[in-house]
């Protein structure tokens, strides 16, 4: 008579459903990866780039990580409103004067200042506008409405600022210099752009063609695809364009190397900043332009 044999042993099938041998997650290749110990952020960088090449991360993955070791070392004054471009409302306007300036600025914080710029009272939501839709302008008054202003210095540290942003659940700040006068203001997006990139919204213009912008004084974003055609019509100068059509070209040659961020070359009286380059090209720049005999003296 034929008996029937148990085993203990599970059947052979459930070694199907054990992970195969190059099944693993990119997640786990990516910690694989971190076996060398880095030992500067130079070296984690490296890693993350070769990870980035083995197709372990993909290239806007990539440009985040870079985004944010980027921010640790940055400080406010770099990605900073400049106080020529803020947008402030005065305590003693008047609805019917400030109202007009916040509907076309298309912002929703606002800085609210007394005598002067530097006198600053506090920070108006546009959302607690609101109840005038309701209520009309009778009783109203800017001072019982506004915020408290946080002041922080030109110093600080765009990841503390993050992390305070969140914690204090703020979105603005107001940036004071070493006098103690206001330089500009910072928002949490400002900062979360340095991260993951140009964050646009609806109320945002349509800029086509916009390769160059000036953000302040003497100070200009400019792309580098910009032409150099259209970067001298721009600034009535007279670059060269014999070896390169765009402006990278010709800071890519004026450095001899690609190179990272906030690496600063000159060409003629304009001092060139990288502002954005990946590991194949430089992307953005900052541009002042320098009287000739004060480039020279440098």
């Amino acid at each position: 008579m034929a008996t029937s044999m148990t085993t203990d042993e599970p059947p052979s099938s459930h070694s199907s459903s054990k992970p195969r041998s190059g099944e693993k997650n990119w997640l786990e290749k990516l910690f694989g990866a971190f076996s060398a110990e880095p030992k500067s952020r130079d070296e984690l960088l490296d890693i993350i780039k070769d990870a980035a090449d083995n197709k372990l991360v993909d290239a806007e993955a990539l440009s985040i990580i870079e985004g944010a070791l980027d921010v640790s070392s940055q400080q406010v004054r770099e990605v900073m409103i400049p106080r020529s471009q803020m947008v402030v409302v005065s305590l003693q306007d008047s609805p019917e004067e400030f109202l007009p300036k916040i509907i076309e600025s298309g912002h929703s914080r606002f800085p609210v200042i007394g005598e002067s710029v530097d006198d600053i009272r506090g920070i108006l939501l546009a959302k607690d506008l609101l109840p005038l839709v309701l209520k009309g302008l009778e009783g109203f008054s800017l001072e019982e409405i506004i915020r408290p202003a946080n002041i922080i210095p030109e110093s600080k540290r765009l990841n503390i600022l993050l992390r305070e942003f969140r914690e204090n659940r703020y979105h603005m700040a107001v940036v004071i210099d070493e006098y103690g006068g206001v330089s500009g203001v910072v928002t949490i997006e400002d900062i979360l752009e340095e991260i993951v990139g140009e964050i646009e919204d609806e109320t945002d213009e349509e800029e086509e063609d916009s390769y160059i912008r000036k953000v302040g004084d003497n100070d200009y974003i400019v792309k580098a695809l910009t032409p150099i055609e259209d970067f001298n019509e721009y600034f009535e100068c007279e670059l060269s364009d014999e070896e390169f059509d765009t402006v990278g070209g010709l800071v890519m040659q004026s450095f001899g190397h690609l190179p990272g961020r906030d690496e600063v070359t000159r060409l003629g009286e304009f001092r060139f900043r990288v502002l954005y380059a990946d590991n194949r090209q430089v992307h953005l720049l900052r541009v002042s332009r320098q009287k000739p005999q004060a480039a020279d003296a440098e």
